[in-house]
C-alpha cells in the first residue's frame, strides 16, 4: 500500500488558460508561500483569474494568483494579492527565458495541486490562440455535449 502523502490531490485547473493558449510545455513548480496562505490554499480559496509568470532577477514571480485571507487567521494574515515566487531550478529558468524572449511565449498557470503535502503549481509555456482557433474550441466543445446527450438518449431509449 502507497503512503497516502505521496498522492496528489488536484485542487484546481485553470481551464481559462487551455482555453486562450495552445500549451507547448509543461512544468512543476513549487509556490513559496506565508503561514495562512497554505491553508487557504488547501481549502480551495485561491483564483487564477488573469495571473501568468514573469522572469525577473532570475527568478519567477506569479503574478496576479490570488489567495483569500484565511477565516481563521489572526493580524498576521497574509496579503491576498502579492507577487509569489515560485521555486524552479535555475537551469529550468535560463532555458524557459530563452523561450519565451526567442519566440513571444507566454507562461501561465494551468493547476494547483497537493504533493507529498507541498502545494505545487503547474506551469504551462504557451502561445495565446487567436480568435478563429477559440471558436473552434467552442464547436467542438458543444459538438461533444450533442453527441454525448445523444449517446445517453439512445441508452435510455434502449433500456425501455
Amino acid at each position: 500500500m502507497e503512503n497516502k502523502k505521496s498522492e496528489i490531490k488536484t485542487l484546481q485547473t485553470n481551464k481559462k488558460a487551455y482555453f486562450n493558449y495552445e500549451v507547448l510545455e509543461d512544468l512543476e513548480a513549487g509556490i513559496a508561500l506565508a503561514g495562512t496562505e497554505v491553508k487557504s490554499i488547501r481549502s480551495g480559496r485561491f483564483s487564477f483569474v488573469d495571473s501568468y509568470v514573469k522572469i525577473e532577477n532570475n527568478e519567477m514571480v506569479l503574478i496576479g494568483f490570488t489567495i483569500q485571507p484565511y477565516d481563521k487567521g489572526s493580524i498576521f494574515n497574509h496579503v491576498s494579492d502579492r507577487n509569489r515566487r515560485l521555486l524552479v531550478h535555475k537551469q529550468e529558468i535560463k532555458r524557459l527565458r530563452r523561450k519565451v524572449e526567442e519566440k513571444g511565449l507566454t507562461i501561465v498557470p494551468t493547476k494547483v495541486y497537493l504533493k507529498r503535502g507541498y502545494a505545487k503549481v503547474e506551469i504551462a509555456l504557451a502561445v495565446g490562440k487567436a480568435s478563429h482557433d477559440k471558436r473552434d474550441a467552442i464547436k467542438e466543445r458543444d459538438d461533444k455535449k450533442r453527441m454525448d446527450k445523444a449517446m445517453k438518449e439512445g441508452a435510455k431509449a434502449k433500456d425501455d
